[in-house]
């Protein structure tokens, strides 16, 4: 859907975008083509012309930090497509005093777990980050991103998806176990404890027990970021382009 945006040019909001679709430009090869349009300048024209040429190459070269900063947070959806293959799904845990525990990263195969006192360290952290084009959280923005900022001094520098306001976009309100509810996605009976607590009683006695179980709900967590993504991408691209009704794909 990335190349039927426009939102990420300047001063082009959703507005002006659908007022593309509506004149029949409905990607970028459509506008690059198109010798007028209406509601832009020709001034204008030629800078979004070199702004899509310079996206085009981002998209050829894989570049998904191209978009960061062009593209609003609430719409880095639209670049889940092109770049899933490439996408990181990150959960942490936090222990009682809001210390990061655990950090989750998981593609669509595996997930690997960063575990304090063992190798949750900021360069395995940076490394581990650095391999996805594209990173998922939920409520991430407010809580899973800020934590690394201040424990690790980590920034993010590629697109970042955070699935909670999708979800109260599209009336999935709530956190993500109620999410999960919503959308009768089942995890097993065991994986619905207290991660707080998980945490204190691997701490407080040793016991590698405590540790697996917060370990497998931490990726039961990671694992339903991938399914509540695909629900999200769906509806908002039909929210967004295939209900458009002068835009057809």
């Amino acid at each position: 859907m990335i190349r039927q945006s426009f939102i990420f040019l300047e001063k082009v909001g959703k507005k002006k975008e659908q007022s593309f679709w509506k004149q029949g430009i409905k990607d970028w090869q459509s506008f690059l083509l198109k010798e007028k349009i209406e509601g832009i300048s020709t001034k204008a024209k030629a800078v979004y012309k070199r702004k899509i040429q310079e996206a085009q190459q981002a998209l050829l070269e894989e570049n998904s930090s191209f978009f960061v900063g062009k593209n609003p947070a609430k719409e880095m959806w639209r670049l889940y497509e092109q770049f899933k293959e490439d996408a990181g799904f990150l959960d942490i845990e936090a222990g009682s005093r809001g210390e990061v525990t655990v950090v989750g990263i998981s593609n669509y195969y595996e997930t690997k777990h960063l575990v304090k006192g063992f190798n949750l360290e900021k360069e395995i952290l940076e490394k581990a980050l650095a391999s996805f084009k594209l990173l998922i959280t939920f409520n991430g923005g407010a809580f899973d991103l800020p934590k690394l900022r201040k424990e690790f001094g980590i920034e993010v520098n590629v697109p970042h998806v955070d699935l909670k306001p999708l979800c109260v976009n599209l009336g999935l309100k709530g956190g993500l176990k109620e999410v999960e509810r919503i959308l009768e996605l089942k995890r097993p009976g065991h994986l619905y404890g207290n991660p707080v607590e998980l945490w204190k009683a691997f701490h407080a006695s040793g016991d590698k027990e405590y540790l697996d179980l917060l370990l497998h709900y931490n990726a039961e967590d990671c694992e339903n970021l991938k399914r509540v993504m695909e629900y999200c991408w769906e509806r908002m691209k039909r929210k967004t382009f295939i209900d458009q009704k002068d835009f057809k794909q």
